[in-house]
């Protein structure tokens, strides 16, 4: 079988993952519990409807961003097409899941935009299961993939909470780390 090229796979993960955390599921909440607009006449309704937006646009920025770096520093994709290099670049040096960043930040912006208990009820359920999901899958995965190269990441950048300062490794350590 010829191997999918990699924007092939970008596709599929995206549609996956992000996608269905933040479309697919939330669209099918919607059409259950309907919808009612916040409106944009009252401050409550502006106030919801453009902190939204600036969730979801950094939403979508982050979640482009990462694509592009598993793409292009990891070659491979989120889902399909496993990275084969440690991607510690760009966000990944302030956060080790900024993927999750993102599509928390485009929940949060969906439940605001559409002013939607429903849709913070799925963003506390999504919020639990990665919280359980990442130390319990993810990382051990990661460890042994990455072995000592990602022990080092993982001491130096925190999981959830960014760091102020980008993290750099010390020369020694940077000869592992693309």
């Amino acid at each position: 079988m010829p191997k999918r090229p990699l924007w092939a796979n970008h596709l599929i993960s995206v549609l996956i993952a992000p996608a269905t955390m933040t479309v697919f599921i939330p669209a099918v909440i919607l059409a259950f519990t309907g919808v009612a607009l916040p409106d944009p006449g009252t401050a409550t309704g502006l106030l919801l409807i453009l902190t939204g937006a600036v969730c979801i646009g950094i939403g979508l920025g982050f979640l482009t961003w990462t694509v592009w770096l598993f793409d292009r520093v990891g070659e491979g994709a989120l889902a399909v097409g496993t990275p084969v290099n440690l991607v510690v670049r760009g966000p990944y040096r302030h956060v080790r899941n900024p993927m999750m960043t993102a599509v928390f930040c485009l929940q949060l912006g969906t439940a605001a935009v559409t002013a939607s208990p429903w849709l913070l009820v799925w963003f506390a359920v999504f919020c639990t299961a990665v919280l359980i999901a990442i130390p319990v899958f993810e990382e051990p995965h990661l460890v042994k993939r990455f072995g000592a190269q990602y022990q080092t990441y993982r001491r130096h950048v925190p999981r959830w909470i960014p760091r102020v300062t980008p993290w750099v490794p010390v020369q020694s350590e940077s000869a592992s780390i693309p």
